[in-house]
């Protein structure tokens, strides 16, 4: 027999400063869902939403008064050759593009490199969900070695579909906010909540609430219709 999954809110309990966060999950009656959300330590991370937009996606953007920052505002989430695409940076709208061009998932998610932020090098994380409540997700990520070699370590993850009440999350950090470490690559927890509100109630009250941010969750097949949880709410 398995293992019984940890709750997710456990998980994230053992991860003092997780940053920004992929949540792929079924719910308890098998729903498929999927949730982002958004911690930050500095002013500038912290003055932050998550905004639906005109052409159907869902966006990171400043709260006050500041140029765009590559590094903190992008299209989160969006909707590209029938699937569903969502991640942390703008990498996500590039991964978009190559599926509407006719790329494959796997050859979308290539050549992806982590962010230009030193000394923590924040690795870039997209998911690609299929929406059906079968459908598979893949999932890659950009990461910087923690050896002396150059160059990006690129990971692809292809889940088939989940059981309900499991989820897979991603991570960009662990450890304590004041010396963040790159995320483990991928974490399993359990999802056991009634539905997508109950999911999101669940997925803020485990982010710690001094560095809350923005959090989001949405049924795939329904996309761009969503959930969202701001600090400022």
């Amino acid at each position: 027999m398995p293992n019984a999954l940890p709750d997710l809110t456990d998980v994230l309990a053992a991860h003092p400063y997780p940053g920004r966060g992929v949540l792929r999950c079924r719910t308890a009656d098998g729903a498929s869902l999927a949730g982002y959300f958004l911690t930050g330590r500095s002013p500038a991370s912290r003055a932050r939403a998550l905004r639906s937009t005109p052409d159907g996606a869902l966006t990171v953007v400043p709260t006050d008064v500041r140029a765009h920052d590559g590094l903190r505002h992008y299209q989160a989430v969006r909707r590209a050759a029938g699937l569903v695409v969502y991640g942390n940076g703008e990498q996500v709208a590039a991964v978009a593009d190559r599926l509407e061009a006719g790329l494959s998932p796997a050859e979308a998610l290539d050549g992806l490199d982590y962010e230009p932020d030193p000394p923590i090098f924040t690795p870039r994380l997209t998911a690609i969900a299929d929406p059906r409540e079968d459908g598979p997700t893949w999932f890659g990520t950009a990461r910087r070695s923690a050896a002396a070699r150059p160059g990006t370590d690129r990971l692809q993850l292809r889940l088939p579909a989940l059981l309900p009440a499991e989820g897979v999350l991603l991570t960009t950090y662990q450890g304590a906010p004041a010396a963040p470490g790159t995320g483990a690559p991928y974490l399993e927890a359990a999802t056991p909540y009634a539905d997508a509100a109950h999911l999101l109630d669940a997925l803020w009250s485990a982010l710690p609430a001094e560095l809350r941010v923005a959090a989001a969750v949405f049924a795939l097949a329904a996309f761009p219709e969503v959930l969202l949880r701001h600090a400022t709410d």
